[in-house]
């Protein structure tokens, strides 16, 4: 009776044995030691980068933000660990990437757009009753006092303010708008100056003077009607409010005038009896009330869609010119016999090299109405931006300069890819040159370019640079001074949510969601469309 046959581990029945290094070899999911080290070194990276995040989470006490970077961090490990779920390794990256820089940041500014969040509406309404009472301090006599240090959460420039204060016992404490906390581990001089402390930076005198504005508006609750607020840049004093919150009648009552304010809960502030206001408010949800505000408000929606209008006629401008010129330059070099060919490209792709950051300020400056090149060469004294249709010429020929390069290098490659003979053909059966490049080689371009052309037009709709740094959405209406004649819907928004006194995040974010669904439903109605030009290829 013949034998069975057994591989070299002794089961029967399974073939060669298996290769070391490979699935199922003594070296299976193991990797070189190289491969190792370089795993661990990630993963140590990977965490370090989980602890660095975790930190300001932790000072802030978000204890929801430390558990989703926890989780995150573990979700790693158990995946990189693991000897399995391979395919899982190649898409984690991706999908937190996807998470971090995508579907975060636009379900945020949803839920932002649906809420009244601006300037005197931040927190809530705990946070506003104690910044009113907090703002109205005054020192009495014999007002505790403290030893300040200006310090930020953040960046020096735009950072939360902080107060880090030593009092006459040398007991420190760190205040923000939310109230007092023990500092602990800090640094603290004889003078009682606090020179290093955890989770804050310290702010340079000259820092501190480019804040001053900011820092004489603020102050720290510290309980039961008072307030600390600074005296100078190095001193502080807490002292009683003259606004005073009853939460009986949930109004906010001031001693000096005897003006009651009465909390109104829908529109997130406290209102006297003739409809004044309090600066502090807080926030809350508004619906769909900053949707309407541009879309029904006859002061708003003017704006918006005179705005809208523009925007269009801009990206399309921009995106058919820089086509049109690209695709003109790509046919001139593309005739077999030119000499100097190498030459003229580098020559036409410079511009497209360069910063263009720095190109439209020189744009700018070339349109100065004293001592622009426009105005030198042709001897004038033109207010180039200054005029409603010179300005918004201006701003197309500068970004249609800048963009065509690119179409160009686009309309060379895709006109490589065609053969000749086909243009040979056409001529042959009697076509003309014209004839051939419409019926012959401009479908066979569609092909290869639509995708790049409504890629264009996204990018013009939302081309913040192209209009900010030429005319910063100027010139502006007298009556209407927060929407310009060059302004596109992103630079109005940015005006809205940053540049103005009172900046305005809710209707801002609430512009940026219809800038994304314009965006969105024109992208898709195009390439949807585009599809018809499948057929030629």
């Amino acid at each position: 009776m013949a034998s069975r046959k057994t591989d070299n581990a002794g089961a029967p029945g399974k073939g060669a044995p298996a290769r070391p290094g490979l699935p199922g070899g003594r070296f299976a999911g193991n990797g070189s030691l190289g491969g190792q080290l370089v795993k661990i070194s990630l993963l140590g990276l990977f965490t370090a980068l989980g602890v660095w995040a975790a930190l300001p989470l932790y000072v802030a006490g978000n204890w929801l933000g430390i558990a989703l970077v926890a989780g995150v961090v573990a979700l790693v490990y158990a995946v990189y660990l693991s000897k399995r779920a391979v395919p899982v390794k190649y898409l984690v990256p991706g999908v937190l990437f996807l998470l971090a820089f995508q579907i975060l940041p636009v379900l945020y500014t949803m839920s932002t757009s649906v809420t009244n969040l601006s300037d005197g509406h931040r927190g809530d309404k705990q946070q506003a009753i104690a910044a009113i009472e907090a703002y109205s301090v005054s020192s009495p006599d014999g007002a505790q006092e403290y030893t300040l240090t200006v310090a930020v959460t953040g960046s020096p420039e735009t950072g939360d303010l902080v107060f880090l204060l030593v009092d006459g016992e040398g007991s420190a404490y760190a205040g923000d708008a939310e109230g007092l906390t023990e500092l602990t581990g800090a640094t603290v001089e004889p003078s009682g100056k606090v020179t290093e402390a955890f989770g804050y930076s310290i702010l340079t005198p000259a820092e501190v003077n480019a804040r001053s504005e900011e820092l004489s508006e603020f102050a720290v609750p510290s309980g039961n009607g008072s307030g600390i607020r600074s005296s100078g840049l190095s001193s502080a004093f807490e002292g009683t409010a003259t606004r005073v919150y009853d939460e009986g009648c949930d109004c906010v009552t001031d001693s000096e005038t005897g003006t009651v304010y009465h909390a109104d809960d829908e529109r997130g502030a406290f209102y006297d009896e003739e409809g004044q206001r309090l600066a502090q408010g807080w926030q809350v949800g508004v619906g769909f009330d900053n949707f309407a505000r541009f879309l029904f408000n006859p002061t708003f929606a003017s704006s918006f869609f005179g705005i809208l209008v523009w925007n269009i006629a801009f990206a399309v401008s921009v995106t058919f010119l820089v086509f049109v010129v690209g695709l003109a330059v790509a046919l001139t070099l593309h005739v077999p016999k030119l000499r100097g060919k190498a030459v003229y490209r580098i020559l036409v792709v410079l511009p497209y090299a360069m910063s263009s950051l720095a190109m439209f300020l020189l744009w700018r400056d070339m349109f100065n109405t004293d001592f622009g090149l426009f105005n030198r060469m042709l001897g004038l004294q033109v207010d180039w931006l200054g005029d409603r249709w010179s300005a918004r010429a201006a701003v197309i020929l500068a970004n249609v300069w800048l963009g065509y390069p690119y179409m160009f290098l686009v309309a060379t490659g895709a006109l490589q890819a065609i053969p000749r003979e086909l243009g040979q053909a056409a001529q042959i059966d009697g076509a003309g040159p014209w004839q051939a490049f419409r019926n012959v080689t401009l479908p066979l371009l569609m092909v290869a370019m639509t995708p790049i052309l409504i890629a264009t037009f996204a990018f013009n709709f939302n081309n913040f640079n192209a209009v900010w740094l030429i005319s910063r959405g100027g010139p502006f209406s007298p009556d209407n001074p927060t929407a310009g004649a060059t302004d596109l819907l992103i630079t109005y928004t940015y005006r809205l949510a940053f540049n103005e006194a009172t900046a305005e995040y809710g209707y801002a974010a609430a512009l940026s969601v219809m800038i994304f669904l314009i965006v969105a439903g024109m992208s898709v109605i195009s390439l949807s469309r585009s599809k018809a030009l499948e057929e030629v290829d």
